[in-house]
């Protein structure tokens, strides 16, 4: 029977031929140092919340949020997480998908949150503090505008929310 040892010895020298080619083409290269430094490029977040805006600095990607954690995502018509900081639009009150009172109020809330998603896709956009800090939930009360413009107003003039007035509507 044959010895496979200079197979081995073979294959050894192959992949010390190959590891030392590669590092002579690749140097330039920067190589991660751990598992951790490989990351994909995250955006920048927005300014901190309670500052005034930088007008229409904020272009973040939104999608509708799902189960598990939040990061930047459309909750329903009045509600986003924006890099990881839960909103709640301040100037509207959007129909609930949640706990819709009635299936009108679920389409209108399912429309307002669908457009809702639109509008803030569309490009930049500035997120305003205009009264208190926070709602007794814990989110952040702000009014998202574009070029000066509130995007609640927007939902507004198309039917698919109300200005808030403190309390919350019937929808049915």
């Amino acid at each position: 029977m044959p010895s496979d040892r200079p197979f081995f010895f073979g294959l050894i020298l192959a992949a010390v031929l190959i590891g030392g080619f590669s590092a002579i083409f690749l140097w330039d290269r920067p190589q991660p140092q751990s598992a951790n430094d490989v990351r994909p490029e995250l955006p920048s977040p927005p300014p901190p919340l309670d500052q005034a805006p930088i007008l229409d600095e904020i272009d973040a990607k939104f999608g509708l949020c799902g189960e598990g954690p939040r990061a930047t995502c459309v909750v329903d018509g009045d509600t986003i997480w924006l890099y990881g900081t839960k909103i709640r639009i301040a100037d509207i009150n959007a129909p609930e998908i949640s706990q819709p009172g009635c299936p009108y109020e679920a389409e209108l809330g399912q429309q307002a949150t669908r457009r809702l998603l639109n509008l803030l896709n569309e490009g930049a956009f500035s997120v305003e503090l205009t009264g208190r800090d926070a709602d007794r939930y814990g989110r952040k009360l702000r009014v998202i505008t574009r070029q000066g413009e509130s995007l609640g107003d927007v939902l507004v003039a198309e039917g698919l929310a109300e200005y808030w007035t403190g309390s919350r509507r019937n929808w049915c």
